[in-house]
């Protein structure tokens, strides 16, 4: 009996060393990995819908406390010609293959949709994967208004799903439509956050 409490012991003592030990890991490279997430995968999206910017909206962020998360949301800004004039940000929604991460630009002036672009995704190879590239996809919500919320053309929307991957697109028009949804509840700090970039 006293071999088994013995053995209880050294077993609670060495599950606790390893949780400090993880946590504190965790803690101490949190920043690091971050920083490669919004250059490695983030990065390239905001790049892209934000093409033309003067500035580099990658480093030319905010952060808004969002009702109902916990953490802050980023939020990446589109100087053009000295005028700050475009926001993206990310949303999330289900996929084929599982959550996916729509980053979505607004131009603050025109109130429209500046572009969209897929982050992360778990989509089929060759099928809902090609959600990345297909430009053709993903430039139909370019100049929709602001408070629009897109359907694909079998639920009654206007955009056209792509070719053997409806489940991915009505995804994208899913976080498309969160991300309006947000713009919409936080427009005026939105707005108000903008206009301190100059590039």
């Amino acid at each position: 009996m006293r071999e088994m409490v013995k053995m209880v012991i050294v077993l609670t003592v060495l599950s606790s060393l390893s949780g400090g030990l993880l946590a504190a890991l965790k803690n101490n490279t949190q920043d690091r990995i971050d920083s490669q997430v919004l250059t490695f995968v983030k990065g390239p999206a905001i790049e892209n819908i934000l093409e033309g910017a003067n500035n580099d909206p990658v480093n030319d962020r905010f952060s808004l406390k969002v009702e109902g998360e916990e953490e802050e949301r980023n939020f990446f800004v589109g100087v053009y010609d000295g005028n700050p004039k475009a926001v993206a940000f990310e949303t999330r929604a289900s996929g084929y293959g599982g959550d996916m991460g729509v980053m979505v630009a607004f131009n603050v002036e025109s109130e429209e949709i500046m572009g969209v672009s897929v982050t992360t995704h778990n989509e089929t190879p060759g099928v809902g994967a090609t959600v990345e590239t297909d430009t053709n996809f993903k430039n139909q919500f370019a100049g929709l208004p602001a408070d629009a919320e897109p359907r694909v053309k079998g639920d009654g929307g206007s955009i056209n799903a792509m070719s053997g991957a409806t489940i991915t697109s009505r995804a994208v028009c899913k976080a498309v439509s969160r991300a309006t949804d947000l713009y919409q509840q936080l427009q005026s700090q939105i707005k108000d956050k903008v206009k301190t970039f100059t590039g």
